[in-house]
């Protein structure tokens, strides 16, 4: 225990027990003061913290400790976690949404030579639309140009024929058709081919 008070006091105070004890209670008070301020210094880090702030850590990280676990373990668990978020990948981009709107929903591209991320949606929700921008806001870099396509899930039907027409030439090699008089070719009435 460290004299914090009672050499501050006059010395004819050291002889009176009511002072002498005052003084080492509040010597205890200062010393728990100042671990308590401590140890609230080595909790905002993970190598130092306690256990209580581990397990505040773990739960905030969804992390279930097994209560064989010893203190530094738990700790590089939850640096591993820290250190292993997923950087921005058009991959990770594309989990991410396919988790919150449905596989197949949408569809990320970039284009790196424009800096330009398009994301192709099929949505009809509105509220699910703002969860998308909000999600694509936080995991794309600063530098990188957010823009949103939007498809229709629809069907398509096509129909095709085949037709041909007749072609009569109307001019001739041998200097008789004269330039302009009649079109190069009159074409006859189209006609399904079956």
């Amino acid at each position: 225990m460290a004299d914090h008070i009672f050499r501050y006091l006059p010395s004819y105070y050291q002889e009176i027990k009511d002072f002498t004890e005052l003084a080492a209670t509040e010597d205890a008070e200062l010393d728990s003061l100042a671990e308590a301020v401590q140890r609230l210094l080595d909790d905002q880090f993970v190598m130092t913290a306690s256990s209580p702030a581990i397990a505040r850590r773990e739960a905030m990280l969804g992390i279930q400790a097994d209560p064989s676990d010893t203190l530094d373990f738990r700790r590089l668990r939850i640096l591993n976690r820290y250190q292993t978020k997923p950087p921005f990948t058009v991959r990770y981009l594309q989990q991410q949404l396919d988790k919150l709107v449905g596989p197949g929903m949408t569809i990320v591209s970039v284009d790196v030579q424009q800096f330009i991320l398009y994301i192709t949606t099929t949505l009809e929700n509105a509220s699910v639309f703002r969860e998308v921008i909000h999600t694509v806001d936080k995991i794309k870099p600063a530098n990188i140009v957010y823009q949103q396509n939007t498809s229709l899930n629809d069907t398509i039907e096509l129909e095709n024929s085949i037709s041909k027409k007749s072609m009569t030439w109307n001019y001739k090699l041998d200097g008789s058709w004269t330039l302009g008089a009649k079109p190069f070719v009159t074409l006859g009435a189209e006609v399904p081919v079956t």
